[in-house]
């Protein structure tokens, strides 16, 4: 039993700072970049508003307390893996099923986030819930973990009970790939909260126009009765969800600009960020 106290505090500790970090690590990168390259960034602007004092601190405070939360429901992880219902798989990588293991843990978020999120925008569940990161009418990528207590346990509930799914089913997943996947979470959230359209002009034509886009989720926050896919515009298409006016929002924001030394610079810079959430965060 003391081992497995200690095995809860360590846990605990290391997933509090992880998710500290990458909070910190990619919201605060990206806003700096907005900064940086404010006369590109008031160009793609989707909302004419702007997010107040009031906004940005209510986010922050809100994201501490969703960090807590995000330590407290990982401890369900410990105790699944010492009863031996989770299994992270040691040893040399078969990089072929690393690969198929983290793109097929993306695939199940997204639905399982698709179907969460439409739960959570019913009329009894938006009041108790949902309303709260609804407060961030024009989001920021401060807002990117901005839930209530209730919401928060919910985002996190997916990965200890996807694990589990996966033990039972096909014999564990490899550490890294449960990090490239986090890692890739918040990314794609902080992007999704930025306010700001970071996706080339005419992605939505192109053979990857079913990622989905910043303009994409900075619609659902203003509007919130369409557009809830997380990564992918997939389960918005197949049920109907997806705001009639999604693409032509898009490209009124996402103007085309030249490769030039600034673009350049810019998208070495967010390589950059992206690189660092990688390489300072962990998982524990």
């Amino acid at each position: 039993m003391p081992d497995l106290i200690d095995a809860i505090v360590d846990h605990m500790i290391g997933a509090f700072t992880f998710d500290l970090g990458r909070y910190l690590i990619a919201a605060g990168v990206l806003s700096l970049l907005l900064w940086i390259f404010r006369k590109w960034s008031d160009a793609r602007r989707i909302q004419s508003r702007r997010a107040g004092i009031a906004d940005y601190k209510r986010e922050f405070f809100s994201s501490m307390r969703t960090v807590l939360v995000f330590g407290l429901t990982t401890i369900s992880t410990v105790l699944m893996e010492a009863a031996g219902w989770v299994t992270i798989t040691a040893g040399e990588i078969i990089w072929p099923l690393f690969v198929l293991q983290l793109l097929a843990m993306i695939v199940a978020h997204d639905a399982y986030f698709y179907w969460m999120h439409r739960w959570l925008h019913t009329k009894t569940m938006f009041r108790f819930s949902h309303l709260h990161h609804h407060k961030s009418r024009t989001p920021t990528p401060w807002s990117a973990y901005s839930f209530s207590s209730f919401e928060a346990v919910a985002e996190a509930a997916f990965v200890p009970v996807y694990l589990l799914i996966v033990s039972v089913l096909a014999g564990g997943m490899y550490p890294f790939a449960i990090f490239l996947f986090l890692a890739h979470m918040i990314i794609r959230n902080v992007m999704g909260h930025s306010g700001v359209e970071l996706f080339p002009a005419g992605w939505t034509r192109g053979p990857l126009g079913w990622i989905t886009t910043t303009t994409h989720h900075d619609l659902h926050h203003s509007q919130g009765h369409s557009n809830f896919g997380l990564y992918f515009t997939w389960w918005d298409r197949w049920m109907g969800t997806e705001h009639p006016e999604y693409e032509a929002k898009f490209n009124a924001v996402a103007k085309p600009i030249g490769w030039n030394v600034k673009a350049a610079s810019q998208i070495s810079i967010i390589a950059f960020a992206l690189l660092s959430v990688a390489t300072t965060a962990r998982w524990v």
